[in-house]
């Protein structure tokens, strides 16, 4: 009876829900996060976060894996994030906190569950902000070159990699220290130069487009699908880590003017805006230059294919230099996204203190920022880019997954809640978004690191296992309360 009794214990304390107070009131001491952010604003994050790698680096890895069908694999992975983005509007609407798919997984799945998607947002912005960061250092290097200034050591350059030795991503290590310093001084500083940097990088993006139709040969498009339909998927579930932006977006719901209505309006535009210019990018860069010319290790595909079709160095200079200011917001909001999620976690006792202490002036979690900053130095500096982005497709196809199971839940659970958007076609909808994140998932499976994938995502989930019964279960607000309140006798 004792051993059933501890047993019913434990499984109260791992699936406890987050209180509808909670999600009105945030959790957490001291000031609270400034509300600063407009609907504009709230949108350059999801467009800056995900227009980024996937298109200015991956590219070059991704179309030998489809071919010219690397198209539909676009298509593939926006349809997926979509459906999900339609998801975390109706649920971001409800639950306007920050954490993102956490804080949504704490109200309706319960704490276990909360906190180990917790760990996978975690591993998502962490190595998503190496994997970015590594890309910027490739096309800095092609700036540099471009411009005949210098030329870095391969050493100081790349992360180590087997057959070249040690290395270092020191320009990537810097670019993650800048990110840092300037979330540091404040949100609606970073938003400002976030919404200036992705207002150049969309301009150059389309000045791409316009270039590349002129060298567009119709017979660059055949054979379409050299690999098949595996191929396409494939490449689906390699290019799905750069949706990441869609999560990004809800990580903000403390600092936006009006969240309920803000977030879903923010999500929606966001992804109409990044798939629109993945394809038409995507097209124009297939139509101007043959698959098979395609190199994974090409460091700036896109600033080499604008330089074969005109001859003219000044068009890869040009697009080297909006690709190291484009990849500087992608870092510099997948930084703020992994800092404020840990903010959230730790408003709610799952992780230490300091992730949610806030700068009584700048109000933003300088000691967190200075933790992770350091943290995805390490990663950035010394693993390489590909092995990172298949690790982050994971987690993000995870964490979507369970913020659209959160949407049937919550419907289930709540009725009567207010929202501000519902999800179209329930719940058929939201159970094809699952679908379409299972597939990518197994996908990925199938890439050139798909065995190690799963091994490192398995072992991350243990050690957050671990974590978890070790120390944030004791910890947890939740516990606290269930502590200090008064026990009946019978």
């Amino acid at each position: 009876m004792a051993y059933t009794g501890r047993f019913r214990n434990l499984s109260d304390t791992m699936f406890r829900l987050k209180p509808p107070v909670d999600i009105m009131v945030p959790q957490g001491e001291g000031v609270n996060l400034k509300r600063s952010l407009s609907i504009w604003q709230l949108a350059a994050i999801g467009i800056a976060c995900t227009v980024g790698t996937g298109i200015f680096v991956t590219f070059s890895q991704v179309v030998p894996a489809a071919g010219p069908g690397v198209l539909v694999s676009f298509v593939l992975a926006g349809v997926t994030a979509g459906l999900t983005a339609l998801c975390y509007a109706e649920v971001s609407s409800k639950i306007p906190l920050a954490g993102s798919s956490y804080s949504y997984t704490y109200a309706s799945l319960g704490e276990i569950a909360a906190y180990l998607v917790g760990w996978c947002l975690l591993l998502e912005y962490s190595v998503s902000t190496a994997a970015v960061a590594s890309g910027w250092s490739g096309y800095l290097n092609q700036l540099l070159s471009d411009l005949r200034l210098v030329n870095l050591p391969g050493w100081m350059s790349h992360a180590p990699t087997p057959g070249q030795g040690f290395g270092v991503n020191a320009p990537a290590v810097l670019l993650v220290v800048l990110c840092a310093l300037l979330l540091i001084k404040g949100t609606s500083e970073s938003a400002r130069t976030n919404a200036v940097m992705t207002a150049i990088k969309l301009a150059v993006l389309l000045f791409f487009a316009a270039v590349a139709f002129c060298g567009f040969h119709a017979s660059n498009m055949h054979p379409f699908a050299p690999h098949g339909i595996g191929g396409i998927g494939t490449a689906a579930g390699m290019v799905f880590f750069s949706y990441i932006g869609m999560d990004a977006v809800s990580t903000a719901a403390e600092e936006v003017e009006n969240p309920r209505k803000a977030l879903p309006k923010a999500l929606i535009l966001a992804l109409v805006v990044v798939t629109g210019i993945y394809l038409l990018v995507a097209l124009a860069a297939i139509g101007a230059r043959r698959a098979s010319q395609f190199d994974p290790n090409e460091n700036a595909p896109l600033a080499v294919i604008l330089q074969e079709v005109t001859g003219w160095t000044w068009t890869s200079v040009l697009l080297s230099a909006a690709a190291v200011i484009s990849i500087f917001s992608v870092t510099l909001v997948t930084l703020y996204g992994q800092t404020r999620v840990l903010h959230s976690m730790s408003g709610d006792g799952l992780v230490p203190k300091i992730f949610s202490n806030l700068n009584e002036k700048t109000r933003t979690p300088v000691g967190g920022t200075i933790i992770v900053a350091v943290f995805v130095s390490v990663l950035t500096g010394l693993v390489p880019l590909d092995i990172l982005a298949d690790f982050v497709s994971l987690g993000t196809l995870v964490a979507f997954s369970v913020v659209s199971a959160t949407v049937i839940i919550l419907r289930r659970r709540r009725q009567g809640d207010a929202r501000s958007f519902q999800v179209p076609f329930y719940p058929v909808l939201p159970i094809l978004s699952i679908l379409a994140c299972l597939y990518l998932m197994y996908t990925l499976a199938d890439s050139e690191h798909g065995w190690l994938t799963y091994s490192m995502f398995g072992l991350w989930m243990a050690i957050a296992i671990v974590v978890y019964f070790a120390y944030a279960r004791h910890h947890a607000v939740l516990a606290e309360r269930e502590s200090a309140a008064p026990t009946s006798i019978p």
